[in-house]
């Protein structure tokens, strides 16, 4: 049984799954070195993703649409070839609250020239089915609770069981965009002109940025007067809030924050925005403990979808409440694991919610491209690679299939010593990015706990970590400003090579981690060839499977 998931909006992705195994998942932006957030505004792209595994269009069982933007249903208007087409899709969330698998059906997927048939599930549904489905609990067959928090829509609070999902409650009145939009009030982000969504590159930098300041409780005070008079009280704004009018929705938090502002001119915007995110956290944590206490009691695991799973440190939150025996966030919980997502609801339909089998590593594989000349190659053991790495050079590494979701995890990634402060000053001006934005370890996991706290396994880079005080100065490059840092653990006996770096580079130096940052053009997702890196040419070595290619003019 073959199962194509398709994500075309922003984020826009292809994935397939035979008999319950994940085949691949090609995020756009992930191809031709393409702008992140990439849609899919040809169907082509199916047609050629297919056709990069051996397959075409017929052989795929059934294809699922992801839903987007629409109370009853969505419009999604592609091309296919030339031709302009509009598909009908589910919509943003779901309409029956104890059957969120309930699909749209269409048909007019056209491919090559045919057209086939397509279901649709609750844009909603594809967060849940994913996080669940890639989850330990699934494969234990344990039920879960699954936190959904995208951006336009407020967290939404679901319970998962292997035959049926329900929607359980929204836990407070905020949609997820709401740092895009702070961005525009406060911080180095700040806009003259404040409306729309903004950018949704901006979350990830400002909450880097918010490491500058610091938490003030009279900053908290006034966020919590005023998201109670134009939130807190207002217990029918989520019946009343759909995607059809998030133009509404997303005025009424610049309303908020424009509120804010005026209360706040005489605070420093670092300070603000430190608070501004503690107050979201104590939210979230003191609204996830009351409704806790009049849902189902029991073994309490908890998944967390949505692309508001990338924050660390509210992940961190939840999971040091002590409400959950145990806390998962998949490595794609943003719109990145949509098409991942659409596969699973579908296969959840037939099946129940069944254990997916996957591998982060089930991205595009490497392309072949024309090295610049001036580029030498030579094979390079991980004992060769290690030595470069101890002498302070940085490396581009690419290995095999790129990683799914927006983290680098070892297979696109520019890795160097931490053992430099300049290091990440260094890495930062290369990639262009502010100076207060940090510079991620990569870490053998059963050395983690001696390093950090608490160090416990974390492959994918989706918890917050503080480094103990005696390996602050051993590695400083990947000490953040508040002494934190996003950790990525790895196994050294894992079958991916970056684990055998470590390993050698242990060997050399006593210390079991790297720098990690992704390989990639400004503003665009990983290097798809060894050809684009050197172009690029901006680190002296890149390894790519097996090869070390050096700048030697």
């Amino acid at each position: 049984m073959r199962i194509c998931g398709i994500k075309l909006t922003h984020d826009g992705a292809i994935a397939l799954i035979e008999d319950g195994r994940l085949v691949f998942c090609v995020e756009q932006e992930k191809r031709g070195n393409n702008p992140r957030y990439q849609d899919i505004d040809n169907l082509d792209a199916i047609v050629v993703a297919l056709a990069e595994h051996g397959l075409d269009a017929r052989d795929v069982d059934e294809f699922v649409v992801d839903g987007w933007v629409g109370h009853t249903e969505s419009q999604l208007e592609v091309v296919s070839g030339t031709e302009p087409i509009t598909l009908k899709g589910a919509p943003y969330l779901e309409r029956h609250a104890e059957d969120p698998l309930t699909s749209r059906d269409g048909f007019g997927l056209m491919l090559e020239g045919r057209g086939y048939p397509y279901r649709s599930y609750p844009h909603v549904t594809g967060h849940m089915a994913s996080a669940y489905c890639t989850s330990p609990f699934a494969k234990a067959g344990e039920p879960a609770f699954c936190l959904v928090w995208d951006g336009a829509m407020f967290p939404r609070l679901y319970y998962v069981e292997r035959d049926r999902a329900r929607f359980l409650e929204y836990l407070f009145p905020m949609i997820g965009h709401i740092y895009p939009a702070a961005s525009q009030h406060f911080g180095p982000y700040k806009r003259r002109n404040r409306s729309g969504w903004g950018d949704r590159a901006i979350s990830g930098k400002l909450m880097a940025y918010i490491a500058l300041g610091s938490v003030d409780e009279d900053i908290v005070a006034v966020f919590q007067e005023l998201y109670g008079k134009r939130f807190g009280d207002d217990t029918d704004l989520a019946h009343r809030v759909d995607f059809n009018n998030m133009e509404s929705a997303i005025s009424t938090v610049h309303d908020f924050f424009e509120a804010s502002a005026l209360r706040l001119k005489a605070k420093p915007p670092e300070d603000v925005l430190a608070s501004f995110h503690s107050f979201i956290e104590r939210l979230l944590v003191q609204q996830m403990k009351i409704a806790l206490q009049r849902l189902i009691p029991g073994r309490r695991n908890l998944c967390i979808a949505g692309g508001c799973g990338l924050n660390i440190k509210w992940n961190s939150a939840l999971r040091a409440t002590g409400l959950f025996d145990a806390v998962w966030v998949p490595p794609f919980p943003n719109d990145s694991g949509s098409a991942v997502g659409a596969a699973c609801s579908a296969m959840a339909a037939r099946k129940g919610f069944v254990p997916l089998e996957w591998s982060v590593y089930s991205g595009p594989a490497l392309k072949r491209g024309h090295v610049p000349p001036e580029w030498r190659a030579a094979p390079c053991s991980m004992r060769e690679l290690a030595i470069i790495l101890v002498g302070n050079k940085p490396v581009i590494f690419l290995a095999g299939r790129a990683e799914l979701g927006p983290r680098a995890l070892g297979s696109r990634s520019i890795l160097a010593a931490a053992t430099s402060a300049g290091m990440k000053d260094y890495l930062n001006d290369i990639k262009l990015r502010e100076q207060f934005r940090p510079v991620a370890p990569i870490c053998l996991e059963d050395r983690a706990p001696d390093i950090f706290s608490p160090g416990t396994p974390d492959p994918y880079m989706l918890f917050d970590h503080r480094i103990r005080a005696k390996w602050r100065d051993k590695v400083p490059a990947v000490v953040h400003l508040d002494g934190s840092a996003r950790l990525q653990t790895i196994h050294r006996t894992s079958q991916h090579v970056v684990a055998e770096l470590l390993v050698e580079y242990e060997k050399l130096t006593g210390i079991p981690l790297l720098c990690n940052t992704s390989a990639n053009l400004h503003g665009r997702g990983f290097f798809s060839d060894t050809a684009t890196a050197c172009q690029w040419g901006r680190v002296e070595h890149i390894w790519s499977d097996g090869l070390l290619w050096t700048n030697a003019p």
